[in-house]
C-alpha cells in the first residue's frame, strides 16, 4: 500500500501544474515554531497514550465501573478511550503554554478547533450508528448468509467482502470491522479453525479489509478533509479513491492469495 500510494502520488505530482495565486496566511520565517517543537504535541499523544493504557490506567481502582449506573463494564473496556482523551488534554495544555507566542488569539483558535471538530464527530458517529441499525435489521440476516456463502472453502475471501461492504455502508473502517467481527467473527473463526487457517491471518485480513471501501465519497473523514482544504469531490476524489480504496483492495487481495498459499506470515 505504501509503495503503490507513493507511486501514484509522485506520478500525479510530476504531471500537476499548480499555480498559487494568493495566500490567505502570511507568516514570517522567524515567527514559525521549529520542526521538533511542532512535532512535540503529536509525540506527547503517542507516548502518553501508550504509557497510560499499558502501565497507569490498568493499576487504577475502578471497581465502581461494575455498577449499573456506570455501565456495568470492566476497566479494560474503557482504558483505551480514557488514555487517548487524557493524552489529548495534556497535549492541548502543552500547546497553550509553550506555543502561545506563535498564536496571537488563543481564544479564537480554541473556538475554531472546537467548532471544526463537530463535523467529523457527527459525520462518523451518524454513519456508524446507521451501520449498526442496518446490522440489526432482519434483512441483514439474508445479506449475512449470502456473504458467508461467497466462498465456503475460503473464509478469508468471504470475510474480506463482508467487512469491506460493512465499512462502505458505515463509512468507517472501525465501524465496519467492529460490526463485522461482532456479528460474523465467531463464525469466521470456527470456519478458519476447521480449515487450519491461523486466527492471526484472519485478523490481518479483517484489518486490511476495513481500510478499503470505508473511504467512499460519503466517508466523514473525506468530507471533512475536502472542506478543510477548500476542494470538491470532483477535484480531488480520484486521488483519494486510488490511494485509500483501490490500492488497499489490491493489497488485501495479495495478502489473501499469499495467505491461502503459504499460511500466516
Amino acid at each position: 500500500m505504501f509503495g503503490l500510494g507513493l507511486v501514484w502520488m509522485n506520478y500525479h505530482s510530476r504531471n500537476a501544474r499548480i499555480a498559487v495565486t494568493d495566500s490567505k496566511i502570511e507568516v514570517a520565517a522567524g515567527d514559525r515554531p521549529s520542526f521538533w517543537l511542532s512535532m512535540t504535541p503529536l509525540l506527547i499523544v503517542i507516548v502518553m497514550n501508550f504509557i497510560l493504557s499499558q502501565y497507569v490506567i490498568p493499576n487504577w481502582n475502578a471497581e465502581f465501573l461494575a455498577d449499573k449506573k456506570f455501565g456495568g463494564i470492566e476497566l479494560k473496556a474503557v482504558k483505551g478511550l480514557w488514555a487517548i482523551i487524557l493524552s489529548l488534554v495534556v497535549s492541548i495544555i502543552f500547546i497553550l503554554l509553550t506555543l502561545r507566542k506563535y498564536n496571537k488569539n488563543t481564544v479564537n483558535s480554541v473556538n475554531e478547533g472546537t467548532m471544526g471538530s463537530l463535523l467529523p464527530i457527527f459525520n462518523t458517529s451518524s454513519e456508524v450508528g446507521y451501520g449498526a441499525v442496518i446490522a440489526s435489521l432482519a434483512s441483514f440476516t439474508v445479506l449475512k448468509e449470502a456473504v458467508m456463502n461467497i466462498s465456503p472453502s475460503n473464509p478469508l475471501i468471504s470475510e474480506a467482502v463482508a467487512i469491506n461492504a460493512l465499512a462502505g455502508i458505515t463509512g468507517s473502517a472501525s465501524g465496519g470491522m467492529s460490526i463485522g467481527l461482532e456479528v460474523l467473527g465467531a463464525k469466521y473463526l470456527e470456519m478458519a479453525q476447521q480449515m487450519n487457517i491461523s486466527p492471526e491471518l484472519l485478523h490481518r485480513v479483517a484489518a486490511l479489509s476495513s481500510g478499503g471501501f470505508d473511504t467512499l465519497p460519503h466517508n466523514g473523514a473525506v468530507i471533512s478533509l475536502l472542506a478543510i482544504c477548500g476542494l470538491t469531490h470532483k477535484e480531488s476524489y480520484l486521488d483519494i479513491f486510488m490511494t485509500a480504496v483501490a490500492i488497499p483492495v489490491v493489497s488485501t487481495t495479495v495478502v489473501i492469495i499469499l495467505g491461502t498459499m503459504f499460511g500466516s506470515f
